[in-house]
């Protein structure tokens, strides 16, 4: 049993399974992405624990502890080799204490070489908010009224080699009040920050990084201060286009979901749109005319994008239009425009 500082953990060991110990909770809120849940008490159990220590003290709250996990040994054990065949592990709770020290103890003694992290998850993220705020990155901003195709023109990018963080990917959110729609249950803000931070690993500092503009909160989750300083100070590529082609573009996106769901997205901006326009979508979708409803929606999110541009301006804005959404040739005339700049910048006139 050997304890690594979380620097030691990133250089040297990431490449081993990782045991998060903590109760399910603790781990849903927030965990090291690959890290596997094996808690040595269950929601209920803490919770009993933490009464424990805040009305009799620490001696039997340790007594409780002790008297809980020290029937569950064996389940310990066959937990762990359901989630590995491998003989070393690293294993974590929240600050490096007694919950790790004892699976670690028990681990050992039937024949794993483990290592713990010293302070825990707590000095995980303290090392991944430090390391986001730190790392400066060459990020291209790609903005664009809703329904432009922007996701799509990202992930084009990525196949044409371009290196890309989708922040609405790791959100599970389109960052509308549309956003939820066809996405999985969302991350808390924390575990979508270490998300972010496992992105932000793999990239090449030294090229460009695509990245699309979005608002602070993308549903429930929230960009973090530091990268989101970074996002307002990049170059900003914004692609204009037409409404017609975009509400025909959204017809096509949300007109194969679930009618209830529009129409909930829709009541949660009636108070914006007004009673009169929300009648009007709710109307248009019970008539399957999704074009109509998406004309609808956009005459208030064309207002708030114009609005948000203004207030979170980019000190390099450039503005490029298109007639139509042709995902490939956008994508072509975006790498073309960066590759100009980009020259133009390293041999100036």
């Amino acid at each position: 049993m050997k304890k690594i500082s979380i620097h030691e953990y990133f250089t040297r060991l990431k490449h081993l399974p990782i045991i998060d110990v903590r109760s399910p909770a603790e781990f849903q809120r927030g965990h090291i992405p690959r890290a596997s849940n094996l808690p040595i008490f269950s929601n209920e159990e803490r919770a009993i624990i933490g009464t424990i220590y805040k009305q009799k003290g620490q001696e039997q709250a340790i007594d409780k502890g002790l008297e809980i996990a020290g029937s569950k040994m064996s389940d310990y054990v066959s937990q762990l080799r359901q989630i590995t065949n491998e003989k070393k592990i690293v294993i974590h709770c929240w600050r490096g204490g007694r919950r790790s020290a004892s699976l670690a103890w028990l681990f050992s003694f039937v024949g794993y070489k483990v290592f713990t992290i010293e302070k825990g998850y707590k000095a995980y993220r303290s090392y991944v908010q430090k390391m986001i705020a730190g790392n400066e990155l060459y990020l291209i901003v790609l903005g664009g009224k809703t329904g432009s195709g922007k996701t799509a023109v990202l992930h084009k990018l990525k196949t044409m080699g371009e290196q890309i963080i989708d922040l609405e990917r790791l959100a599970n959110h389109k960052g509308s009040a549309f956003g939820a729609i066809g996405e999985e249950k969302q991350p808390f803000s924390e575990y979508f920050e270490n998300l972010l931070y496992e992105e932000i690993l793999e990239l090449d500092n030294s090229r460009p990084v695509w990245i699309e503009n979005e608002s602070k909160g993308i549903g429930r989750v929230f960009i973090p201060d530091s990268f989101w300083d970074q996002m307002k100070k990049s170059p900003l590529i914004h692609i204009e286009i037409p409404m017609i082609e975009r509400a025909a573009f959204l017809s096509k996106t949300y007109g194969r979901g679930d009618n209830n769901d529009l129409k909930k997205s829709f009541h949660f901006i009636h108070k914006r749109l007004g009673s009169r326009a929300l009648k009007e979508a709710i109307q248009a979708i019970d008539n399957q005319d999704y074009k109509l409803a998406a004309t609808i929606a956009l005459n208030y999110y064309d207002k708030t994008y114009s609005y948000n541009l203004k207030i979170n301006r980019s000190p390099d804005i450039t503005i490029l239009n298109f007639d139509q959404i042709d995902i490939d040739f956008i994508a072509k005339n975006l790498m073309e425009h960066v590759s100009k700049r980009e020259e133009y910048q390293v041999n100036p006139v």
